[in-house]
C-alpha cells in the first residue's frame, strides 16, 4: 500500500468556528468549502483536515449525530516553546500548558471552539559529546528578554523550566528594589529561595525571617507568605515546575509565567 496523503475528518457542530481556529492559529488554508463543509490544507507534513457539520446527510445515518471527541490531533513541530509563547500571546485557548514527559516528549494542548484537542509536540533528542559521540541531553540555558516578567514589586527572569529545557524543575531570579513588598500569596509546591544580593524579610505562617545574601530559605507549600525587601535584593528561586499560586480572598490559581 502506498499512502500519498493523510486526512482526518472531524464532525463538529460549528464548521466555521473550527475552520477559523485552524486558519488563525495553525496556518491552515481553505482548499475547498461549501455550506457545512470545509477542506483545510497546510504546507509541509501536516495532516489535511476535513470539517463536516453534525447532521449532514453526506454521512451515513449512523454517523450523522456523532461529534469529534476522545481524540487528539497531534502535530510535531520544531521550536515548541516559541510556538507556545506565540499562541499564548495571540490569545489561543491553551488548555494544557507546556510540559515534558519522562520519555522525552514535550507538548502542550489547545482546544478549539468545538472541543477538538490539538496537541503540539516536540521530541527531545540526545545531545552530542565533545568527541562527537552521542551523550545525554545536557543543555546550557541563556535567558533572553522574552524570559523577563516585570511586576509592580519585582522583576523575575526565567532560567530553567519546561519551556526552556528542564523536565521537572523551574528556576528563576527575583530582583526587588529597596522597600518593595510583594502581595500575600501561597504556592502549591515547596520553594527554595537563595539570596544572592542584599536581604529579604519573609513572613510565613505568622513568623518573619530575615534572609541575608548567601543564605537559603525553604518555603513549604500552601502556606501564605509575603516577601519584603528592606534593601535592594536579588534571589535565586527553585521549585517543581507544576507549582501554581493562590491569592487569599480570590478564587482559582495562577500560573507563574517565568516558571512555565
Amino acid at each position: 500500500m502506498h499512502v500519498s496523503a493523510s486526512t482526518i475528518s472531524l464532525t463538529v457542530a460549528d464548521v466555521d468556528a473550527s475552520r477559523d481556529f485552524f486558519r488563525t492559529h495553525l496556518g491552515y488554508e481553505v482548499a475547498m468549502a461549501q455550506d457545512g463543509f470545509a477542506s483545510l490544507t497546510r504546507e509541509g507534513a501536516a495532516v489535511d483536515i476535513v470539517l463536516l457539520r453534525k447532521g449532514t446527510e453526506v454521512l451515513p445515518a449512523e454517523q450523522r449525530d456523532r461529534e469529534a471527541g476522545g481524540l487528539i490531533l497531534a502535530l510535531t513541530v520544531t521550536g515548541l516553546a516559541a510556538e507556545e509563547a506565540r499562541l499564548r500571546a495571540a490569545g489561543a485557548p491553551i488548555t494544557m500548558p507546556l510540559r515534558e514527559e519522562p520519555w522525552g516528549e514535550r507538548l502542550f494542548q489547545m482546544t478549539d471552539p468545538n472541543g477538538v484537542v490539538v496537541q503540539l509536540v516536540e521530541w527531545a533528542v540526545p545531545g552530542t559529546g565533545t568527541d562527537g559521540s552521542e551523550g545525554t541531553a545536557m543543555q546550557v540555558i541563556t535567558p533572553s528578554a522574552d524570559d523577563v516578567t516585570v511586576s509592580p514589586n519585582a522583576t523575575m527572569t526565567g532560567l530553567a523550566s519546561p519551556s526552556r529545557g528542564s523536565a521537572e524543575l523551574s528556576t528563576w531570579t527575583v530582583l526587588m528594589e529597596a522597600d518593595a513588598t510583594g502581595p500575600e500569596h501561597s504556592i502549591s509546591r515547596e520553594q527554595v529561595w537563595t539570596v544572592t544580593v542584599g536581604a529579604l524579610e519573609v513572613t510565613c505562617d505568622g513568623r518573619t525571617e530575615k534572609v541575608q545574601a548567601g543564605q537559603s530559605l525553604v518555603l513549604p507549600p500552601d502556606l501564605v507568605r509575603r516577601i519584603h525587601a528592606p534593601e535592594r535584593a536579588e534571589a535565586h528561586v527553585s521549585m517543581r515546575s507544576d507549582g501554581v499560586a493562590s491569592v487569599p480572598g480570590t478564587e482559582g490559581t495562577r500560573e507563574l509565567p517565568w516558571a512555565r
